[in-house]
């Protein structure tokens, strides 16, 4: 019996990748871009072994949408854009909104130290 995965944060560095997708809502289409994002990562989530988490947020000046997605490795974003249902849902972004993504190691972990004193 295998056992989903569970999504949790490692208070170690691991080599992780993350995926940063910032889309520029056409005025007044901030919610519709979301909904397009977020039908493909869950797409995404729910098909691809590489898929670890996705944080969707939107700007509170209903501008911006922004997808941070943690992967296993940089070669799923190929095997994420090779899957033709998922580029056909992609690219219905380009209808509401201009978007671009870049692919990020992390580098340092950051995390708040007790304070003394």
């Amino acid at each position: 019996m295998t056992h989903p995965q569970k999504a949790e944060f490692q208070f170690a560095s691991q080599p992780t990748v993350f995926v940063v997708n910032v889309i520029h809502a056409h005025p007044g289409k901030q919610e519709e871009a979301f909904k397009i994002i977020q039908d493909a990562v869950h797409y995404v989530a729910e098909r691809k072994e590489g898929f670890l988490w996705s944080n969707l947020s939107k700007s509170t000046d209903g501008k911006t949408v922004v997808n941070i997605e943690a992967i296993r490795d940089e070669n799923n974003v190929d095997e994420f854009f090779s899957d033709p249902a998922f580029l056909e849902k992609f690219k219905k972004l380009d209808t509401v909104s201009e978007s671009e993504f870049h692919i990020y190691k992390v580098s340092d972990l950051v995390l708040p130290r007790p304070l003394v004193g």
